[in-house]
């Protein structure tokens, strides 16, 4: 099983980011594939875009770093235990990559079976100013993608 190409799949603690997990778990069984969970971290914005903060010590930015990677990975373990603990199905491996979901996910992508996001529904004004993952997802990975709403 292990050789077979993978099901990836964005996993970042919303509840149509763990829909996505489940369907991808249920998939990966149906399909006799290994399932990737990914999830992305960033460093936040310092100062809050209010201005010139001065200069940021290299520690405090590594230690902070630290924090975002550590709080994406236990988000993401969470949600690959209880997933697995409610369906009965194998963990998947996981992956937490720093940047940008969707250019994490695509990246991930690359010689997948298939991508699976899940989507929130935005729409409208707020999806034309944001662009959405899955709508990045879409049109750019390198594989099929199925978006689970």
């Amino acid at each position: 099983m292990s050789s077979e190409p993978p099901i990836v799949v964005g996993v970042d603690g919303s509840d149509s980011s763990r829909r996505a997990l489940a369907w991808a778990m249920q998939e990966g069984r149906a399909r006799g594939r290994p399932v990737r969970a990914v999830t992305a971290w960033q460093l936040p914005m310092i100062g809050g875009g209010l201005g010139w903060a001065g200069p940021v010590p290299a520690d405090a930015i590594e230690q902070t770093a630290q924090a975002e990677e550590a709080a994406a990975r236990e988000r993401l373990e969470e949600a690959v235990a209880e997933e697995a603990m409610a369906s009965g199905l194998p963990r998947p491996e996981i992956v937490v990559a720093e940047g940008a979901p969707a250019a994490n996910l695509i990246r991930q992508a690359q010689g997948a079976a298939l991508l699976v996001v899940g989507s929130r529904g935005r729409g409208g004004f707020a999806g034309l100013l944001l662009g959405s993952v899955s709508q990045q997802c879409a049109q750019h990975a390198p594989c099929p993608v199925v978006i689970v709403r």
